[in-house]
């Protein structure tokens, strides 16, 4: 009896060991030269391998140590797939068929992806781009609540997530800069061009300028970062170029990004997170990297929680107030370890006509992060502040290295 005892205390230790050991890293595969060198490697069992077509591979894949190998949505031949299954690998079916989207997609997005099927002869084309098909069965699976779609999607956002912790493990932490603001903000007008030109600082300074990648003050944002890679004087031809289009829902709109890209092909970095939630309104055209979600809520927090440089508000109405106080929450409980400057671009709106300013003063107050909220009238004067405000620790202190 002692013996058996002890045993179980023994095996209730070594468990709980393996409890408190952080997992073992487990190799990402996304393409097939990926794929090989896991093979080579005798590693496929350490491996994750995500979306990769294998339908040509099945003689590796019936020869390898596979026990412990994830395929998560991966083309291959069904007799591999018995195999694999009985060997100890754990397979997630590829969930693409009859779907214009592959649930487990391995990359962000880029636009000429989404906007595939769009002829700028053609009025009416953007309705048979990959992004609107992908809507409409955004829209079908809402309302008919199917529940393989529903996971579908699911695995999609998660694959999103992945993919966008991917592009962030290669910036610094405290060089995310969020601009957000309305979506209703048109070409031409004064305001478009001053977040254009802010979102032109804070690429040239070294920040990657995320937003939510819709129209209005989010396209001039990503714009801005765009047009940072060329001489000064391009952004102003851009902005002459895209004001006589300044409607999002007309095809004008399209033709009119389409023109800029063409001109100025290979904008600088930024990044785009919309969603198909507004999948009424087009991505816009001047983020290389985009993360488009089918959770709406997902994304939105998302947004906020990866600015850790600081966000810049442009005047927005409601959508723009609740991100400004899901950003004062996060701050005000630390709630991914440090809080970050929050920059009201627009003194008369922020004070006056929404006066968002007053209430996260006394929000704020006695707490650390009231120190790091500031309103700006001008582009210097808001990015200058964005840029000598890094982001603290809780209690206020600068960040460890």
């Amino acid at each position: 009896m002692r013996s058996v005892r002890r045993n179980g205390r023994m095996r209730h230790a070594q468990r709980k060991r393996r409890l408190s050991e952080p997992p073992p890293r487990r190799r990402q595969v996304e393409d097939l030269a990926g794929f090989d060198a896991a093979v080579e490697a005798g590693a496929l069992g350490e491996a994750v391998v995500q979306g990769v077509d294998l339908s040509e591979r099945s003689e590796e894949l019936l020869s390898a140590e596979c026990a412990g190998a994830v395929f998560l949505g991966c083309r291959m031949h069904e007799g591999v797939v018995l195999h694999l299954t009985a060997r100890g690998a754990v397979l997630f079916p590829d969930l693409s068929v009859d779907r214009p989207y592959h649930p487990t997609r391995a990359q962000l997005y880029s636009y000429d992806e989404l906007m595939e099927g769009f002829d700028r002869q053609r009025p009416g084309s953007d309705r048979d781009t990959i992004d609107a098909q992908i809507y409409a069965a955004h829209r079908d699976q809402q309302a008919r609540h199917r529940t393989l779609d529903a996971l579908a999607e699911r695995l999609h956002d998660h694959a999103v997530d992945d993919a966008l912790r991917g592009l962030l493990a290669r910036h610094p932490t405290g060089r995310v800069v969020g601009v957000m603001g309305g979506h209703a903000l048109r070409r031409g007008e004064g305001l478009y061009a001053d977040i254009a030109r802010i979102g032109h600082r804070l690429t040239t300074a070294g920040r990657l300028v995320a937003t939510g990648g819709g129209p209005g003050a989010m396209e001039a944002a990503n714009l801005g970062a765009w047009m940072s890679a060329y001489p000064a004087g391009d952004l102003d031809r851009a902005l002459a170029l895209l004001a006589p289009a300044p409607r999002y829902d007309t095809h004008d709109y399209l033709v009119a990004a389409d023109d800029v890209r063409r001109r100025w092909p290979n904008g600088a970095d930024s990044l785009a997170i919309p969603t198909w939630f507004y999948g009424h309104e087009p991505t816009n055209a001047f983020a290389p990297h985009i993360a488009k979600y089918f959770s709406n809520s997902l994304r939105e927090d998302g947004l906020l929680a990866i600015a850790t440089g600081g966000v810049i508000y442009a005047p927005g109405s409601a959508g723009t107030v609740q991100e400004i106080f899901m950003d004062a929450a996060q701050n005000h409980y630390a709630t991914f370890g440090a809080i970050s400057p929050m920059v009201l671009f627009g003194e008369r709106h922020w004070t006056d006509e929404l006066p968002v300013g007053d209430l996260l003063a006394r929000l704020g107050r006695d707490h650390p992060w009231r120190e790091l909220v500031a309103v700006h009238d001008d582009v210097a004067g808001a990015v200058d502040y964005l840029l000598a405000h890094p982001p603290r620790a809780p209690d206020g202190s600068p960040l460890e290295a």
